[in-house]
């Protein structure tokens, strides 16, 4: 059986790469695989990135625009529903003003799909700070309306280092089965499962030298200074460093300012921000990652192509 999968806030098409590439046989001979229905976010660059990789053959399934301003009623019937929604007021970085915020009433869209087209499936993810935002009850709140809709929900939060991703990214998944279906979904365990470094991610194999997105990053005099100081797992606030290289922040210190890698762990949380020091620094050269590099470490393929420009490659699937 082939699921025809819906998207919204899909990003450049990371969940659309796992879900497309997923094929199951099961003991009865029955293949189960994915496809693409169609596909929704707002930025042009992303869109454009989406199309190229998940779609090229059918540009006009990828509709860009404000989620907001979404028809859902054009939309065609779909087998399954991935919705990413916006993390930015569930997230501990920033002002935390969860359901109350721009960003956190957009898992509602996700609910109308759900309630329109009542798909067999779905996974809607999110940052692990879901699970406190106003007190818990945004989170309890969002369970409770995919339930309504008609969904039994089995929400977890993962560490994805621990099913063999080379980046310590901690997310809540939600996986829902539609109610009058006689299957249970168990959140997936990998046992013995390997841990795998940044240095292994980027380095094995070397990436290719024709491959896109590869473009070293130009760092200033003072940021190449800066980072001589700073060893492989220190940033810039507990390495030692020289009294003009510190930075004049008041208030909270993220403790991704400038961050090297350790090479012999996985990856810190890769954020798709990148400006004030957050571009995820080199173990042992004095440079910001690659996009390309970046990628590795979110487990894209090397023939996964980013649109627009070095700046606009949104890496967060």
């Amino acid at each position: 059986m082939d699921f025809k999968l819906g998207e919204l806030f899909c990003g450049p098409g990371g969940i659309a790469v796992g879900a497309l590439s997923s094929k199951i046989l099961n003991d009865d001979g029955d293949l189960f695989s994915v496809s693409h229905g169609w596909a929704n976010d707002y930025d042009k660059d992303t869109c454009d990135t989406y199309t190229k990789n998940i779609c090229p053959d059918s540009p006009q399934s990828v509709i860009c625009k404000d989620v907001r301003k979404l028809d859902i009623n054009k939309l065609s019937p779909i087998d399954a529903l991935a919705f990413g929604f916006p993390c930015n007021d569930f997230s501990i970085v920033g002002e935390q003003k969860g359901i109350d915020g721009v960003y956190g009433p957009l898992y509602s869209y996700g609910v109308n799909v759900l309630k329109k087209f009542q798909p067999k499936w779905f996974l809607a993810e999110n940052v692990g700070g879901l699970r406190n935002s106003n007190e818990g009850n945004a989170f309890q709140t969002i369970l409770e309306e995919l339930t309504r809709v008609g969904y039994r929900v089995v929400p977890h939060l993962y560490k994805f280092e621990n099913y063999e991703v080379p980046q310590a990214r901690h997310r809540i998944i939600i996986v829902g089965i539609r109610n009058d279906l006689p299957f249970n979904f168990k959140v997936p365990v990998i046992k013995n499962a390997k841990m795998i470094t940044s240095k292994e991610a980027i380095e094995n194999p070397p990436i290719p030298h024709d491959a896109t997105n590869n473009d070293l990053t130009k760092q200033s005099e003072a940021v190449v200074e800066r980072l001589k100081h700073i060893k492989a797992g220190e940033n810039a606030f507990n390495a030692n460093l020289p009294e003009h290289l510190k930075l004049n922040v008041k208030g909270a210190q993220i403790s991704q300012i400038y961050k090297r890698l350790d090479p012999n762990k996985p990856a810190y949380t890769v954020t798709g921000s990148g400006g004030g020091g957050t571009h995820v620094y080199h173990w042992e050269e004095n440079r910001a990652l690659t996009n390309r590099e970046r990628a590795r470490l979110q487990t894209f393929p090397d023939d996964f192509t980013f649109c627009g420009s070095k700046e606009s490659h949104k890496l967060v699937a």
